[in-house]
């Protein structure tokens, strides 16, 4: 190094950050041989611990830039002042004893839970007096300490090693290699942290890429597997809670065993009518932002959707379904797990906790998974749920697809139908394929390429406001979804498949906004943000037919394995909406939708002719609204009382679930 005349302070970060490197690699061998394999791990070790260096480099870099930062201040200077010496001791000595504090801890961790160290376990200090007697009791604490501080003291003499060695060498750099390898430096480290060239930051999802829960904690750190969930170590459930609304909720939900003590919300489905010629296929599209209000299936008079709308009437259509919540992460969670998305904290798809997940997809055994998006699923650690918990899904991202980049989403949404149907249409086995679509969203790019076909609209500010848009761009990117919708079904129906194919379109979310005289107050207050088309469509498959009862994003998987004909184990909190005892019997108009508005805090339900909501935690005043009318509803004691019981119901058992739905 001293020939390339780099730094003697950064030489020695390097040096240092190498030993470290070397270290963490060992302290994952040790991990491995000190620990039995299952027997269904088949990733191989050489990507899982490759994964695992990267996380390691990300920690390294973050520790060797903190020393260099410091460094580069003249006065602690660590070769050219004494102060910068001690200080660069002193912060050495922190980041070892945390270095070894934390593996060990985290051996101790996985040998009595088989799970790398989580910052739940800080909750353990709320009762510390029993949390030290069970360390006392389960681990020979004095052996830990004593190995502790002999790791400690190596380590902090290899470290001072090191400096003497890098001390010893002639200082002779000027100052502009100085500046030079100054930038060379923080721009290898940043980059380091980072962890990937791509869009999106290496995420602790990633180690979940390899279905494989071992592999995963194999390729993970102590530091990345703590620091990932310390947001969310107070993400729990309320067990007495849930056991209290268990009796209602597992009636409500028709499950086959009830038992409060074991919180069994399994239902076994098995179709007594399995004539199928061959499996359907599933095309389930999610469809960003689709307002209800906006579309032309509503009255709107601005007709956003006029082949969307002719869509609906050739399919089941349900015009009164809602999203569980706000955002497309958690739509895209509720709509695969069949649970709302009630983390107040972050999304679901974000927690280290709960990302081990059982989906009715995988009760489409014979079928091939597929996801399809026109950007990227290392957004919100989507493809962190999906991988772990869709068995062999194949995720196709902007790379994949034979078209340009239009802006941070990736490709248009036309050309993420269109490539999605070539792979489709080459496809010899069923497949179960899902399309995320991201166009009807900021910045509203309409690309260069489809302006011939699709010619843009004006109109004026006074009806754009009136019938839910803010500006004509908005307005022109609502009518380009149609656009592509339109473009994906007549590519698709001119392919094999079409004809033994079920398409499902519902939305992420909606929009708030002013529905004007299309709906109730409620509305425009509440729920435009939920509300949601919902179409099943498989022509000479499914007759025709409108729904006004109540449907939810987690209804969705239990529905379309009930057209599909297939078996499935239903355990968490959506229903087959087409399940006929129910329709025939009327027990659908007493169907209840659970509302969670993570941005003031409150949760609710739709039912019956109300809506009810309340600050979760008591934090603002509960209130209820008519959704048929404009009418002032009085929320008398007998109501608030029925519908808190059910709003805490959903809450209670969705915060259950969150964490307990294993695969």
């Amino acid at each position: 190094m001293n020939k390339l005349k780099v730094p003697r302070y950064i030489q020695w970060i390097v040096l240092t950050g190498i030993i470290f490197l070397f270290l963490m690699s060992l302290m994952r061998m040790a991990l491995v041989l000190s620990f039995t394999i299952p027997t269904n791990n088949n990733t191989p070790f050489a990507d899982v611990f490759l994964l695992g260096l990267r996380f390691d480099i990300r920690d390294v870099c973050i520790a060797s830039l903190l020393l260099f930062i410091i460094g580069t201040i003249p006065a602690l200077h660590p070769f050219e002042k004494k102060w910068g010496r001690r200080t660069s001791f002193i912060i050495w000595t922190i980041l070892i004893i945390a270095f070894a504090f934390f593996y060990v801890v985290d051996f101790a961790n996985y040998a009595y839970l088989s799970q790398r160290l989580r910052a739940s376990l800080l909750n353990l200090l709320q009762d510390t007096k029993t949390s030290l007697g069970l360390v006392w009791e389960n681990y020979h604490v004095g052996w830990i300490i004593l190995a502790m501080i002999l790791l400690v003291s190596a380590m902090l003499g290899l470290v001072r090693m090191l400096y003497n060695i890098v001390l010893s060498r002639p200082k002779l750099t000027t100052k502009v290699s100085r500046i030079t390898w100054s930038i060379v430096f923080f721009l290898i480290m940043a980059l380091g942290i980072f962890g990937r060239f791509n869009q999106y930051p290496l995420r602790w999802s990633d180690a979940f890429s390899f279905e494989n829960d071992y592999a995963a904690n194999v390729a993970l750190n102590p530091f990345q597997s703590f620091f990932s969930s310390l947001e969310f170590r107070k993400s729990s459930y309320d067990l007495d809670a849930t056991k209290n609304a268990y009796s209602w909720m597992s009636n409500y939900l028709g499950v086959d065993k009830p038992d409060s003590n074991s919180l069994n919300y399994n239902r076994f489905v098995h179709p007594i009518d399995t004539a199928q010629p061959k499996p359907l296929n599933v095309v389930v599209v999610i469809c960003e932002s689709f307002s209800a209000y906006k579309s032309s299936m509503y009255g709107n008079p601005l007709n956003t959707t006029p082949y969307f709308n002719e869509l609906c009437k050739q399919g089941i259509f349900f015009n009164r379904c809602f999203t569980s919540s706000y955002g497309t992460a958690r739509g895209i969670w509720a709509t695969i797990t069949g649970i709302p998305d009630v983390d107040f904290i972050n999304t679901s798809s974000r927690n280290p906790l709960a990302v081990d997940q059982h989906s009715i997809i995988n009760d489409f055994t014979g079928h091939d998974k597929m996801y399809f998006i026109g950007g990227s699923t290392s957004w919100a650690n989507i493809r962190g749920l999906l991988t772990n918990n869709i068995k062999d899904v194949h995720i196709y991202e902007q790379d994949d697809y034979d078209a340009p980049k239009i802006d941070v989403w990736g490709v248009s949404d036309k050309n993420l139908f269109l490539g999605a149907n070539k792979i489709l249409a080459a496809k010899t086995k069923p497949f179960f394929a899902i399309i995320q679509t991201s166009d009807n969203h900021r910045p509203y790019t309409i690309p260069e390429e489809d302006l011939n076909e699709f010619k843009k609209q004006a109109a004026s500010k006074d009806s754009l406001k009136k019938y839910g848009f803010e500006d004509v761009d908005e307005f022109n990117a609502f009518r380009y979804t149609d656009f592509g919708y339109r473009k994906f079904m007549e590519a698709a129906s001119k392919e094999a498949y079409f004809k033994n194919t079920l398409f499902v379109f519902i939305g992420d979310h909606g929009i708030q906004g002013d529905v004007g005289n299309m709906f109730s107050n409620a509305w425009t207050n509440e729920l435009s943000a939920e509300h949601v088309p919902l179409l099943f469509y498989a022509p000479g498959i499914l007759q025709p037919k409108e729904y006004g009862f109540y449907a939810s994003q987690i209804d969705l998987l239990p529905t379309v394995a009930g057209i599909c004909k297939i078996p499935y184990r239903n355990s968490t909190l959506g229903r087959d909406l087409l399940d006929t005892a129910r329709i025939t019997s009327g027990a659908v108009n007493n169907n209840a939708v659970f509302i969670l508005d993570p941005n003031n805090k409150r949760i609710g339900v739709i039912k019956g002719n109300y809506y009810f909501s309340y600050g979760a935690g008591n934090s603002s005043p509960a209130q209820i609204m008519s959704v048929v009318d404009n009418n002032k509803v009085v929320l008398t004691d007998s109501l608030s009382k029925e519908y808190k019981a059910i709003t805490d119901a959903f809450y209670e058992t969705a915060r259950y679930q969150l964490l307990n739905n294993k695969k």
